[in-house]
């Protein structure tokens, strides 16, 4: 009877080759990715300082809270939202004009996602931003998502004949681009 031999140690260079190591990015990236985008969503809580002294606003994390939509007023709104009342922001969504037919718009309300925002039930109000164009300007309508910039007001508008709030955000827009 022969006895067993020594086992041969393998060198590491060896066990690991360039393939393994494309493999383990990818996953890691796969992974890794959407992890980050929801730690850091919980991290800034939607708001998150940008170059030039603006705040870019998370518009679902802006409109996700529950709010009386024929008497809710200032108060019903999360202090956090309510304290952006003046800021410039920028915001990214989509532009919802329904009763214009012209490709450029003097206002616009800007919607996180109008395909998207409304799943639970019909719009609510803290869904959009309604958006004027300042200067007694226009833009041009894009579909699609936007990158929009301005100045935030968060007030509580009331239509007393309609017996509803019609308005929780509006902004004084400085500029609309496309995001491609």
């Amino acid at each position: 009877m022969s006895t067993p031999s020594p086992a041969i140690k393998v060198p590491l260079s060896e066990r690991i080759n360039v393939r393994m190591l494309v493999f383990i990015g990818v996953l890691a990236l796969i992974v890794g990715y959407p992890v980050y985008i929801l730690i850091d969503a919980q991290v800034s809580g939607g708001i998150r300082n940008v170059a030039g002294g603006y705040k870019q606003v998370d518009l679902k994390a802006m409109s996700s809270f529950n709010f009386d939509q024929a008497n809710g007023n200032l108060n019903d709104i999360p202090e956090k939202w309510r304290d952006l009342n003046g800021q410039k922001v920028v915001l990214y969504g989509e532009m919802w004009q329904p009763y214009s037919a012209n490709n450029e718009v003097a206002g616009f309300d800007l919607c996180y996602s109008i395909a998207k925002c409304c799943f639970s039930g019909p719009p609510q109000v803290q869904h959009f931003v309604q958006s004027k164009v300042t200067n007694g300007k226009s833009v041009e309508a894009y579909d699609g998502l936007v990158k929009v910039t301005g100045t935030l007001r968060v007030d509580v508008k009331k239509d007393r004949e309609a017996g509803k709030v019609v308005s929780v955000y509006q902004l004084d827009c400085d500029s609309v681009e496309p995001v491609r």
